[in-house]
């Protein structure tokens, strides 16, 4: 599962809290999250990859167990660990990785947030990433570690822009074209994946749709034109 660049996540790290994109993306994929996860949140034990400063992380942590965030990029962990420690922090059941998991048996994934002990072979109840897939050059290989990550009866819960059509490229300027593997993922696609990783159950469904600004003339920066992009939520579960 090869990771996405890291040079242009490291360099946005500071200011990437800023965008309100970014911002109103998270807000709208927590919410779509939390419809789509069990009744009883309380005693889950979720893994996030690709968990950039950590924004949805400390959104879903008040309502788990706890959360084990996993990104590649040097600075967006670096981000999310100052915001761990800061004095402030009210979350204590986030521990952030900088990692790009490539096997489910990676031991640094393998500390209890709460308790601090090291599990072998740990496997959680919940697997979460939210505008990634995009990014993932191998997405077979990518939902074979997630399934190995999941506990038997555990589930997936993916987000990202979905794939309308050429259109769909204007989701990112022309600068930001770095990493980008597909512009957004089809429907069919997505069930494909999933159900050949060995998922139960697939569902790939409108999670919501957002207002964003585009270039309107590529290169040339985004400025007053908008556009609607659709996001796909992608759910699975392993067998028990």
């Amino acid at each position: 599962m090869s990771p996405p660049p890291s040079s242009r996540f490291n360099a946005e790290a500071l200011t990437w809290d800023t965008n309100p994109s970014v911002l109103l993306a998270t807000s709208l994929a927590h919410k779509s999250y939390l419809s789509h996860l069990p009744s009883n949140t309380t005693n889950l034990d979720i893994l996030e990859l690709g968990c950039g400063t950590g924004l949805l992380s400390l959104l879903l942590a008040p309502s788990v167990r706890s959360l084990t965030a996993v990104d590649p990029a040097e600075g967006m962990i670096s981000a999310l660990e100052s915001k761990l420690s800061s004095s402030h922090a009210e979350v204590k059941n986030v521990r952030a990785v900088c990692a790009t998991l490539e096997d489910a048996d990676d031991e640094r994934v393998g500390v209890d947030p709460v308790t601090g002990d090291k599990v072998e072979k740990r496997r959680f109840d919940v697997v979460v990433s939210h505008l990634v897939l995009h990014h993932v050059k191998d997405l077979e290989a990518f939902f074979k570690v997630v399934y190995g990550c999941l506990k038997p009866g555990g589930m997936v819960a993916v987000t990202d822009f979905e794939n309308f059509g050429p259109e769909a490229r204007r989701f990112h300027p022309e600068a930001k074209m770095e990493g980008v593997e597909r512009h957004g993922v089809g429907r069919g696609e997505m069930r494909t994946l999933l159900e050949g990783a060995g998922f139960e159950g697939v569902s790939v469904e409108t999670a919501f749709e957002m207002e964003k600004g585009v270039e309107s003339v590529p290169g040339e920066g985004v400025k007053e034109e908008k556009m609607v992009f659709p996001f796909l939520i992608c759910t699975g579960r392993k067998g028990e």
